[in-house]
């Protein structure tokens, strides 16, 4: 089922000096050979092969890489952020059907494309990871597809409202149980199964192929004693929207996960940026820098409270009292169909101590109504920034939002910048109070660093 150098070129002239002239009245026959030709050919520069690209990414980057293709429909091999032929033959054919040039590595503006077509897939069948309650395990589950659950003692169910979708994670207790053994019980229950392929690992099987009218697809194994199945069955119309699922669910299927890490200490000081959206001081930025905080500064002004959050965006509105001069941002609407200027304030390690605004450039995979990923990723102390189209107006906030990438064998954190569009801006000040009032184009003026201090 279904991822230089220059050529130098040396001319020698050999000069050969003779007696004086006075000496030698004829001159004798020259016997000196004509210096030689030396054809040059320039060398081109070369160029990085993708599979070497493809090894000097993270294995973050290279999940979240394989999970797109899979979600896409161009790769159909086990998500586990190795690089491979497969992969870059993936990426290649993605490029083949979006008229691009197939060169195996996605410029910044293909992997923004593929990232967000991606999310709407996951988005269409309501794509979530779920701790499966009598087990344990973890399961990717297309949440749409498949709204109705039950569990018992033997595992859960998921099914689509007309049958036509079947997800069973099913447990039973076995004596010895090999993985050559199971995949061969599993041909045969329940009596009808036609397989067409098989891979067995020593960890792992894996089986599919036609049950009555149905494809299927198992994956299992076992711990000691305790087998356990995953199987989805789903009629042969559905396979457009289904195969790609099959994949991610079975690169995301953990039988048995260890305890959960816990998460890395958030920072003592984190450091953010701001925009004033009014006159008052209202500040709008990163929910998750303000999160967990002591105190929250506003450089150069001083204390901020937070007065208002929205989760699902992960926008923050602080407030600053007494403060004089401010200059709120014009939130006017722009357009994120073109490049963004995105105006921030670096992390303080990253500019020596310093505080100055300064800009990169950035773009939005798309301008539709929700979030859009953004390439490249921030540098620290960006987050929270005001993003500019090409005719400087409002397009957005600028966030850094930590996504989980579910691989074969791993859960990898993954961050990502995401624009929230201006809209979902405007209408969260507008909800908690603000009045949006803004004259000022001077995106850096309106620009301030938040600052959070945690115990």
């Amino acid at each position: 089922m279904r991822l230089s150098g220059w050529a130098t070129s040396i001319s020698a002239t050999v000069l050969l000096c003779g007696a004086p002239a006075l000496a030698q009245m004829t001159p004798p026959a020259s016997t000196v050979a004509k210096p030689k030709t030396v054809a040059t050919v320039p060398v081109r520069p070369a160029v990085q092969a993708p599979a070497d690209t493809a090894n000097a990414m993270a294995q973050a980057e290279r999940l979240a890489l394989q999970s797109d293709l899979a979600w896409v429909g161009q790769y159909n091999g086990a998500i586990t952020g190795e690089a491979s032929d497969r992969m870059v033959n993936a990426v290649k054919e993605y490029q083949k059907l979006k008229g691009g040039k197939p060169t195996g590595v996605l410029n910044p503006q293909e992997r923004s494309v593929l990232a967000d077509s991606a999310r709407r897939k996951q988005e269409s069948v309501g794509w979530k990871i779920v701790t499966e309650p009598v087990t344990g395990a973890r399961v990717g589950i297309p949440t749409k597809l498949v709204p109705q659950q039950a569990s018992d003692a033997n595992g859960s169910k998921w099914n689509s409202p007309t049958g036509t979708v079947q997800i069973i994670l099913a447990r039973r207790k076995e004596a010895n149980p090999t993985t050559a053994a199971l995949a061969e019980r599993e041909k045969t229950e329940p009596a009808g199964r036609a397989v067409d392929y098989t891979a067995v690992k020593l960890d792992f099987f894996v089986l599919s192929g036609l049950q009555g009218q149905q494809k299927f697809y198992i994956r299992g194994t076992s711990k000691g004693d305790e087998v356990r199945i995953l199987t989805i069955l789903y009629d042969q119309t559905m396979e457009t929207t289904v195969g790609p699922v099959v994949i991610a669910m079975s690169s995301a299927f953990n039988a048995f996960p260890t305890p959960a890490a816990s998460p890395p200490p958030r920072r003592m000081v984190d450091y953010g940026t701001g925009v004033v959206v009014s006159a008052d001081g209202a500040v709008v930025t990163d929910r998750e820098v303000t999160d967990g905080c002591l105190a929250i500064t506003i450089a150069g002004i001083g204390h901020a409270d937070r007065v208002a959050e929205d989760k699902e965006h992960g926008l923050a509105l602080l407030r600053v009292y007494g403060a004089r001069g401010l200059m709120p941002l014009n939130l006017a609407s722009g357009s994120a169909k073109s490049g963004l200027d995105i105006i921030g304030i670096a992390d303080p390690q990253s500019q020596g101590g310093g505080a100055a605004v300064s800009s990169i450039k950035a773009q939005a995979a798309s301008a539709g109504d929700g979030e859009a990923p953004l390439m490249p990723a921030l540098g620290l102390g960006f987050s929270g920034a005001a993003a500019l189209d090409a005719n400087s107006k409002f397009a957005g906030l600028a966030l850094t939002k930590q996504t989980t990438v579910a691989g074969a064998t791993t859960t990898v954190p993954n961050p990502q910048a995401v624009l929230v569009p201006g809209e979902i801006v405007r209408a969260f000040l507008a909800g908690n109070g603000v009045s949006i009032d803004g004259k000022s184009s001077d995106a850096r003026a309106a620009t301030l660093r938040v600052i959070c201090v945690r115990k």
